[in-house]
C-alpha cells in the first residue's frame, strides 16, 4: 500500500502543537453522559443529572455514536488527527447507515438533502448528475457547472493525501429514491418535486436557483441514484462558524474582471489587510488554492473557520462540488494567490515533491484511497492523470518563485 507507506513518511509525522483544553471546539468530561435535548430538536446536550455510574472499565464518552465523538474531537489545529482511529466506522456509516429523514438544505444554488439517521447523525446528500467521464462544457461559465457527487468524494481523500485534513468525511451511497427519500420525507415542497419519467423511472428536481426543473431532474434506475455523503459539522448554536469571502474570489459576472486579475501587484494590499497581516492565515489561503488547482476548481468565494479559535486556526475547505469537472484543460488563474504573492509553507512545499516523486506519485495515492468507496471508481482515469500534471505546474510556479 503506497498510502500506508506515505503516512509513515516523517512529512506526514511532524508533531503538532499540544493541544490544551481552549484549543478543543467542545471540552466535554469523558465521564459526562449527553443525551438528548428533551424537546424534540435533534440536538445533542450535557445532561447533568446524567448516570453517574456507568458499567466498569467504560466511560460515557466510549457510548457515544461516531459521529459525536468525530465533533468531540475537533481542535484549532486539525478536523481530524491522522491517524484516526473513528474514519473507517465513520465513512461506513455514512455509506449504510438507515435513513429517518430527508429534507432539502435550503440556500444553495443547487439541490443538496440533510439525510438523519436512527443515532442522530446527519450527512449532507449531493445526488449525481454527471457522469464519470463527461467533461464541463467549455462553453460552461464556472458558477454555473453541475456540483458533482465524484467532486465530493475525491476533494475528501485528496485533502487528506496533501495532509491538510480540513474537508469533512464524505463517502459515495447509493440511495433508494422511493424508500430513503420520497416515503420518508416531511419536506413538502420537496414532496410536491416527484414524479416517475416516461422510463417508468422514480425522479425529484426540489427546489433551487439552478438546475431545479423537470429538464433537469434526478431520476433513478428505477429508484437507485448514486450521490455523495458529507458528515454535517457541529450545528452552528453549539460551534459558530465565521464566513471569510476570499480575496480573490472571481467577479461572478459574465463580462467584468476582478480586482486581482487586473492588479499584478494585488498581493500587497492583501498582505496589509487583516486577517492576512500577521499568522499563517495568508499560508492557508495558499494551501487551499494548490487543492484547488489539482481539482480544477473556479468556485471558492468563500472559506470558513470556527469562530472560537479566532483568527489563529485552519480553514475549512466545505462544498467542493465543482471539483473534478475537466481533465483535459487547466486553469492557470487557480493559482493566482501562490504566484502573485511568492508564499508557500515549507511543509506543504516538502509534501508537494513527495508526491512528485515515483514511490508515492498524487494519481497512485488517491486511486487507492477511492478504491475503498462504496461507489469506486469514483474518478475516471484520466482525472487522475490531470493530478499529475497539475502537481508539475504547481511545482513549476514555486520553482519560478524560488529563482
Amino acid at each position: 500500500s503506497k498510502l500506508v507507506a506515505l503516512f509513515k513518511h516523517p512529512l506526514y509525522n511532524i508533531p503538532m502543537p499540544e493541544v490544551t483544553e481552549k484549543d478543543k471546539l467542545f471540552v466535554v468530561n469523558p465521564m459526562e453522559k449527553f443525551s438528548l435535548r428533551s424537546s424534540g430538536s435533534d440536538e445533542w446536550v450535557s445532561s447533568s443529572k446524567a448516570e453517574t455510574l456507568l458499567p466498569t472499565g467504560k466511560t460515557a464518552y466510549d457510548t457515544y455514536p461516531t459521529w459525536l465523538k468525530f465533533h468531540v474531537g475537533i481542535n484549532r489545529y486539525e478536523l481530524y488527527p491522522r491517524r484516526d482511529p473513528l474514519m473507517p466506522t465513520l465513512l461506513r456509516d455514512l455509506a449504510t447507515q438507515r435513513v429517518v429523514s430527508s429534507v432539502q438544505k435550503s440556500g444553495g444554488t443547487q439541490i443538496k438533502l440533510i439525510m438523519t439517521f436512527p443515532n442522530y447523525g446527519q450527512a449532507l446528500f449531493k445526488p449525481m448528475k454527471q457522469t464519470r467521464d463527461q467533461e464541463t462544457p467549455i462553453d460552461f461559465f464556472y458558477f454555473s457547472d453541475f456540483e458533482r457527487h465524484n467532486a465530493e468524494i475525491a476533494a475528501f481523500h485528496l485533502d487528506r493525501i496533501l495532509d491538510f485534513r480540513r474537508i469533512p468525511p464524505v463517502s459515495g451511497r447509493l440511495v433508494n429514491i422511493t424508500k430513503e427519500i420520497r416515503d420518508i420525507t416531511t419536506d413538502k415542497k420537496l414532496a410536491k418535486t416527484f414524479f416517475i419519467s416516461p422510463a417508468g423511472n422514480v425522479c425529484f428536481y426540489g427546489e433551487c436557483s439552478y438546475y431545479c426543473s423537470t429538464e433537469h431532474a434526478l431520476c433513478g434506475k428505477p429508484d437507485r441514484l448514486e450521490g455523495s455523503m458529507a458528515t454535517l459539522l457541529p450545528d452552528k448554536t453549539l460551534a459558530k462558524r465565521r464566513s471569510w469571502r476570499s480575496p480573490w474570489r472571481r467577479s461572478y459576472h459574465k463580462s467584468k474582471k476582478a480586482e486581482w486579475e487586473l492588479n499584478p501587484n494585488y498581493c500587497a494590499q492583501v498582505r496589509e489587510t487583516p486577517p492576512y497581516n500577521r499568522g499563517h492565515r495568508l499560508l492557508d489561503l495558499i494551501d487551499m488554492t494548490v487543492l484547488d488547482f489539482l481539482m480544477g476548481n473556479m468556485d471558492r468565494h468563500h472559506y470558513e473557520t470556527f469562530e472560537k479559535f479566532g483568527n489563529d486556526t485552519f480553514l475549512l475547505h466545505l462544498d467542493n462540488g465543482r471539483g473534478f469537472g475537466t481533465h483535459s484543460r487547466d486553469e492557470p488563474s487557480i493559482l493566482a494567490p501562490l504566484q502573485q504573492c511568492c508564499s508557500i509553507k515549507k511543509s506543504t512545499y516538502l509534501r508537494l515533491q513527495l508526491l512528485a516523486t515515483q514511490p508515492y506519485r498524487l494519481s497512485d495515492l488517491l486511486r487507492e484511497a477511492l478504491a475503498t468507496d462504496p461507489l469506486a471508481p469514483v474518478l475516471a482515469e484520466p482525472h487522475l492523470r490531470a493530478l499529475d500534471r497539475r502537481l508539475g505546474k504547481v511545482l513549476e510556479a514555486v520553482g519560478r518563485c524560488l529563482a
